[in-house]
């Protein structure tokens, strides 16, 4: 994998992370997501 493309991925990761973050457990829980898995979704959503 390239550098821009590990760094890119690195970005999307991140914003999701920040988006997923600033959720109300509510709103989390309407997408099947804890609190605890923001991590975790957000690796699987850019492939880490």
């Amino acid at each position: 994998m390239n550098v821009a493309r590990t760094l890119n991925n690195w970005r999307k990761y991140r914003q999701t992370v920040a988006e997923l973050g600033r959720m109300s457990p509510r709103e989390l829980n309407d997408l099947g997501i804890a609190q605890g898995d923001i991590r975790r979704v957000a690796r699987q959503a850019v492939g880490f």
